[in-house]
């Protein structure tokens, strides 16, 4: 009984499938897309970083925003930042130093010889603080304007102002300086932003002919300075040898001056001493003949004194007894012994002697 009415008991239905776990497997979905949107998207190359909501500013750059084709006045640093995808788009602008390099740049002479210049560096940077008002007035590619197409404005402008041996030779070291400072003279007047660090020009090409004609004129040109260095070189040579002659004469100048001087004075030594020794040899003398004067004043005066008769007659005496002679014979010679005129002798003979004295 009871097995029947349970069998009596008609089946229920099935409950319908919940859908709580579809909703969350789609917000699993919806999330993991939002996710790889943010992450995958802005490292992606390939895609536009419009689509991107997590973009990254590199270091060196800043962040400028555009929505709706007005540029924003927002600026980001580097690092990673929002935006709406879709909406805002963003690029990247370099703030710190870079080169821009501009080639192949034809120009024309004042000759009218057409040259190229193969590569023109610009070092160049964008201040940050300028960023919006010459992105605003130039654009992103603001460089264009004012590096590429101005160099090939002023390339210009200075060669249809100069000959080709100015242009190659002359004032080629002078281009450098006059390319910086025309560039930044219209940027600081235009876009103050944009500072102009150096320019760096290379060599011209020019034709073939042309440049042959140039390098055998510095052939040439290089064997006349080697030429004029060498007539220096012989200029030198001799002047130093002159200056050594002068040198070497001048030497035995003053050789022979200190030799003269030497001999004028030992000859003035000589002299002064020939002269102290007549000096003393006239002073010997002197005295000599004054002592010999007066050795005779006084045996003239002793003589004077001895001029008497009696003592001339004691000298007559002694000069007659000093001469005693002995006579053998039968005649003696007589003698007359006159008192009288042995006076008359004897005085005479005196007067003499005191005559004789005084004029001495």
């Amino acid at each position: 009984m009871d097995g029947q009415q349970q069998r009596a008991v008609p089946p229920q239905s099935r409950p319908p499938p919940a859908t709580g776990d579809f909703s969350a497997i789609y917000t699993v979905f919806f999330a993991f897309v939002v996710i790889v949107s943010m992450i995958i998207i802005p490292f992606s190359s390939t895609m536009n970083n419009n689509l991107s909501i997590l973009h990254q500013v590199p270091e060196g750059h800043v962040g400028v925003y555009w929505r709706g084709g007005a540029l924003l006045k927002t600026i980001t640093y580097p690092g990673f930042h929002l935006k709406l995808p879709m909406i805002t788009h963003y690029e990247p602008v370099q703030v710190t130093l870079q080169t821009d390099q501009v080639t192949e740049i034809p120009c024309g002479t004042k000759g009218g010889v057409m040259i190229t210049f193969a590569k023109i560096e610009v070092v160049n940077r964008l201040r940050k603080e300028y960023v919006y008002d010459t992105l605003r007035d130039y654009g992103v590619h603001y460089d264009k304007t004012w590096i590429y197409d101005k160099i090939h404005h002023e390339i210009n402008q200075f060669c249809s102002s100069h000959s080709l041996q100015q242009v190659y030779i002359d004032v080629f070291d002078q281009i450098d300086e006059k390319m910086k400072d025309a560039l930044q003279g219209d940027c600081t007047r235009y876009a103050p932003g944009i500072e102009i660090i150096s320019v760096r020009v290379t060599k011209p090409t020019i034709p073939e002919t042309i440049r042959r004609n140039f390098q055998q004129m510095e052939e040439e040109r290089t064997k006349v300075l080697i030429a004029v260095e060498r007539q220096k070189v012989v200029e030198k040579e001799a002047e130093t040898n002159k200056k050594m002659a002068i040198s070497e004469a001048e030497k035995n100048a003053n050789v022979s001056k200190i030799r003269m001087e030497q001999m004028l004075r030992e000859k003035e030594s000589a002299m002064r001493q020939e002269e102290i020794d007549n000096q003393m040899y006239l002073a010997r003398q002197k005295s000599q003949a004054d002592a010999d004067f007066y050795r005779l004043v006084k045996e003239a005066e002793a003589n004077k004194l001895k001029l008497t008769p009696q003592f001339l007659e004691l000298k007559f005496i002694e000069a007659i007894a000093d001469n005693t002679k002995i006579f053998f014979g039968d005649k003696v010679p007589n003698m007359i012994f006159d008192q009288r005129l042995l006076g008359n002798f004897l005085q005479e003979a005196s007067r003499n002697i005191s005559r004789e004295v005084s004029d001495a």
